[in-house]
């Protein structure tokens, strides 16, 4: 009898460590494959900053952004956080209505903003040769980007992130 339960007992410490070591080695892989698939969001230090001005659309600013060396990460669908100065008349609103796809940047893969620095029909507006940039929700890590050339500014707008610099046309009205 008592080979018995000696033996029983051993088949379930065997189980039992072979369950351990199954569940650990299934949650390791796990993690590893959750690792690997995930790609973080990016912050305003990720990326480099480029500012074009374009015709279309009466005239914007074509804003790319590309991950530094080594960086993968996505920029979310949603407009960048912007200013052309320190008001909160100068701030950028969005002139999309609905976020957009995520846009994962990494080696030459870019993002798009366009930025429409005066959205009215009149001659009022203020005069900026900067604008200061950053991805939403990381604005104490600001970059400020010279203009190609001055902007007259008066209720600005910015399309959301688009990996197809057509997509970011910000048409106004």
């Amino acid at each position: 009898m008592r080979s018995r339960f000696a033996a029983h007992s051993a088949r379930l410490a065997l189980a039992a460590v072979a369950a351990v070591s199954l569940t650990a080695a299934a949650t390791a892989t796990a993690t590893a494959d959750s690792r690997s698939d995930t790609v973080r969001a990016c912050g305003t230090k990720d990326l480099t900053f480029k500012v074009n001005l374009e015709t279309q659309a009466g005239g914007y600013y074509l804003v790319t952004a590309k991950a530094k060396s080594g960086v993968t990460c996505y920029l979310k669908g949603v407009f960048p956080s912007a200013s052309f100065g320190s008001s909160p008349d100068t701030e950028v609103a969005p002139a999309e209505h609905s976020v957009g796809e995520n846009v994962v940047l990494s080696g030459s893969r870019a993002a798009y903003a366009g930025i429409n620095p005066k959205t009215t029909n009149d001659n009022h507006g203020k005069q900026f040769d900067r604008l200061h940039l950053s991805v939403a929700g990381d604005e104490t890590n600001a970059v400020t980007l010279t203009l190609p050339e001055t902007a007259t500014v008066d209720r600005p707008i910015a399309t959301n992130w688009h990996a197809d610099p057509a997509d970011a046309v910000p048409f106004s009205g």
